[in-house]
C-alpha cells in the first residue's frame, strides 16, 4: 500500500476535570469519560470502538460539536435541529488544532443521517443564487435513494478532500462488499489530505493499517492493535468455528 504523507488538522482533546461539577452524572459517569483526560489523535485515521452504551457515540458526538459541527450531522453551515438530544460533553472539552486549516468537513451520524436529507431538502426549496445542496451529493436526493447508497454518493460526491470527517457508525448503511468500498474511498480522501475519526463496530472498516484503534472497556480507553480488538476477535473465531459456535449459542445439542 502506498504511504501518504498525512495532514492532521485535529490534534488532539482535552477533557475540563476542572470545571465538571458532578462527575457521578452523565456522560461524565460513561466508561468512555469517566477516565479519560486526553486523546491524541491519528494523523490518518483513529477508530473508537466498544461495546453498545459504552459511549463512543457521546464522545464521537462532542468532539464533533467542539469542532462547529452541527450535533444532528452535516458540515459546518448546517446549523439545523429536529430536536435536542446531544449532550454537553463538549463544552468541557478542548481542542488542540494544528495550525493547517481543513478546507472540507462534515460529521456523519448513522442515525440522523435521515434529518440531515431533509434538511438538504429543505435548503434547497428556498430560492438562492447558489447551486442547489444536493448537487453536491450527487444531485439526486437522498430519500429516493437506499440508505447505502445515499452514504457512498455521499462520500463519493461531498467529500472533496483536505478535511476533516468525523463518522459515527457508517457500516450501519453498508453491506460488507461496500464497506470495501469505504476503505478505498478513505484511502483515497487519505491521499488528498484527509483526517477521519471514526466510531465503529465493523472489523473491516477498523483494519484499515495505516491507524490507531482505541477500544473502550471498564478502565477506559486503551489503544490497540487490530488483531487485539473484540471485534476482530469474535468475527474471526466466529467465522472459524461457525458450526461450534452456533451449537453453543443456540444450544442444538440440547
Amino acid at each position: 500500500m502506498k504511504s501518504f504523507e498525512a495532514e492532521r488538522y485535529l490534534l488532539r482533546a482535552e477533557l475540563l476535570w476542572d470545571q465538571v461539577k458532578d462527575r457521578s452524572a452523565f456522560p461524565f459517569s460513561l466508561p468512555v469519560v469517566s477516565r479519560l483526560k486526553e486523546l491524541e489523535f491519528h494523523p490518518k485515521v483513529t477508530f473508537l470502538v466498544g461495546e453498545n452504551g459504552s459511549g463512543k457515540s457521546t464522545l464521537i458526538e462532542a468532539i464533533a460539536v467542539a469542532w462547529g459541527f452541527n450535533a444532528e450531522g452535516g458540515s459546518k453551515n448546517f446549523n439545523f435541529k429536529t430536536h435536542h438530544a446531544h449532550s454537553d460533553l463538549c463544552q468541557f472539552m478542548r481542542l488542540a488544532k494544528s495550525p493547517r486549516r481543513a478546507k472540507d468537513g462534515f460529521f456523519l451520524r448513522a442515525e440522523s443521517y435521515f434529518n440531515v436529507a431533509t434538511e438538504i431538502e429543505k435548503l434547497d426549496q428556498e430560492p438562492a443564487a447558489s447551486p442547489r445542496i444536493i448537487d453536491s451529493f450527487g444531485g439526486v436526493s437522498l430519500h429516493s435513494q437506499s440508505h447505502g447508497e445515499s452514504f457512498i454518493a455521499l462520500l463519493e460526491n461531498r467529500f472533496h478532500g483536505n478535511g476533516l470527517y468525523i463518522l459515527d457508525e457508517p457500516e450501519a448503511a453498508l453491506s460488507p462488499s461496500r464497506q470495501m468500498s469505504m476503505l478505498v474511498r478513505m484511502h483515497d480522501l487519505i491521499a488528498e489530505k484527509s483526517q477521519f475519526i471514526i466510531a465503529t463496530h465493523s472489523p473491516i472498516l477498523m483494519a484499515y493499517p495505516d491507524a490507531w484503534i482505541y477500544q473502550i472497556g471498564p478502565k477506559g480507553l486503551d489503544r490497540v492493535t487490530y488483531q487485539d480488538t473484540e471485534h476482530y476477535q469474535v468475527t474471526k473465531d466466529f467465522l472459524n468455528r461457525s458450526e461450534m459456535m452456533l451449537d453453543v449459542l443456540l444450544d442444538r445439542n440440547r
